[in-house]
């Protein structure tokens, strides 16, 4: 608490400073009357509060950022954390933003490549678009987080494209495999990393993500590129909104979380999209961890109101050795159609995704009936399907995490899996399609 103040601001940057020098950094949390509740972005340890002073800046917490910016790796804060020196800045930006008026905004409809079949073939990513991961605990997402940001780029050569990576309550462990992945594939040299780790304060691990945002912002809006921005996990992030808020003494809402949840997290996911009369764009993919496996906890069931869409992986899927994991039925992208077709993907597109969900849905159900009942159940077409099922995951969804395919291979790849199945089958194929690419056994 700092007493006898006036003029002070709710989220102002204050500094406090010791008899020693030392200055520390914190915000207004809560300002009632002459009174200041103030929180730390350091550990309060060591801290003299009574021999302290406390100087309000008058604003609130800003990013230098510059062109400079990429290649480099910085912490929660926005300070350099790769030894390398402090960003000369072009602009100090606050980091809250500012609100896209709905009518400035342009409709997303630009095909993002990623490499990956499932996202790319079924679930397809739009510039602009907002997309989350929903993992589970002890699922790979970290290493396809990696996966999409050495993998992804946008077809037009001429486009500049981008991405800003903001790791939220991570360990030492997993810091050191990001920016060493980073460094060793030569995606660093076009990516911004923002590394907060699970020792950092909670205060800090709200504002990594913001700081990301506003990086992503400059690159997009003052610079002209394509900005993919990733977020993992948002659950840490989730976690220490209901840490601050008990801290407090907020009432609380679902599970102990703040009641303001879904409003703070539309702040971070609303900041995606596409502005009319401007060449870049930031698309986001936020990362998290479905506590206790569950979709309805309010985490995920908050994002999936705000994105559109969710890709989600499979503990089932992981126990198969099918990596990555994604269950391609349950995942959805709403603004898959208008990436997808001629002169952005391929003209078939859209059939064979069709396709491809209604083969392998009805395999599924398939091997679901011989478990029951025995594969002598099965009648020849099922017996098919159930094959289908089986080659479709081992071929077309497991591909690991260093095979880089493009939209040309994995819509080629989906050929070669259709033909498994008799052409009389392939009813949602226009003909003409089908007597382009299909090909009789």
């Amino acid at each position: 608490m700092v007493t006898d103040v006036e003029g002070v601001t709710y989220n102002e940057l204050v500094e406090i400073k010791q008899k020693n020098g030392d200055v520390r950094l914190g915000k207004v949390m809560e300002v009632n009357g002459k009174t200041a509740l103030v929180q730390l972005f350091t550990p309060s340890q060591g801290l003299e509060i009574f021999s302290s002073k406390a100087r309000f800046t008058g604003s609130s917490l800003s990013l230098s950022v510059s062109e400079d910016m990429l290649g480099r790796v910085f912490d929660g804060m926005g300070n350099p954390r790769d030894g390398g020196s402090k960003i000369i800045a072009k602009k100090k930006l606050d980091i809250n933003g500012l609100p896209i008026n709905p009518t400035a905004r342009d409709y997303p409809d630009e095909f993002i490549q990623t490499g990956i079949s499932a996202i790319d073939g079924l679930n397809t990513l739009v510039r602009g678009q907002k997309l989350p991961i929903f993992s589970m605990s002890g699922l790979p997402h970290s290493e396809l987080a990696a996966q999409i940001a050495r993998q992804a780029k946008v077809l037009k050569k001429d486009d500049k494209f981008a991405v800003v990576f903001a790791a939220l309550g991570i360990t030492y462990e997993e810091a050191d495999y990001f920016t060493s992945d980073f460094r060793k594939t030569g995606a660093l040299d076009r990516s911004v990393l923002f590394m907060n780790l699970a020792s950092d304060p909670a205060l800090e691990r709200v504002a990594t993500p913001r700081m990301a945002l506003t990086c992503a912002e400059y690159l997009a809006y003052d610079l002209g590129m394509h900005v993919l921005v990733i977020m993992t996990d948002m659950t840490n992030y989730a976690e220490a909104m209901r840490e601050i808020s008990a801290a407090r003494k907020e009432v609380p809402g679902r599970r102990g979380y703040p009641g303001y949840l879904y409003t703070d997290l539309a702040s971070l996911y609303e900041r995606a999209g596409r502005i009319k009369g401007i060449s870049g764009s930031i698309t986001q993919i936020p990362i998290l961890t479905m506590p206790e496996d569950d979709k309805t906890h309010p985490i995920p069931d908050l994002t999936g109101y705000i994105t559109e869409g969710q890709i989600i992986l499979s503990r089932e899927l992981y126990k198969k050795g099918i990596l990555p994991p994604i269950d391609v039925l349950p995942s959805l992208s709403r603004l898959k159609d208008k990436g997808i077709g001629q002169d952005k993907t391929r003209h078939d597109h859209a059939d064979t995704m069709n396709q491809l969900f209604s083969a392998y849905a009805r395999g599924k159900d398939s091997k679901e009936l011989a478990a029951i009942l025995g594969e002598s159940a099965l009648n020849s077409t099922d017996k098919l399907y159930a094959r289908f099922a089986e080659e479709f995951e081992k071929r077309y969804i497991s591909q690991g995490f260093k095979t880089n395919r493009n939209i040309e291979e994995t819509l080629d790849l989906g050929w070669q899996l259709l033909r498994l199945l008799p052409r009389a089958e392939l009813k949602r194929i226009r003909d003409s399609h089908l007597d382009e690419f299909y090909l009789d056994n």
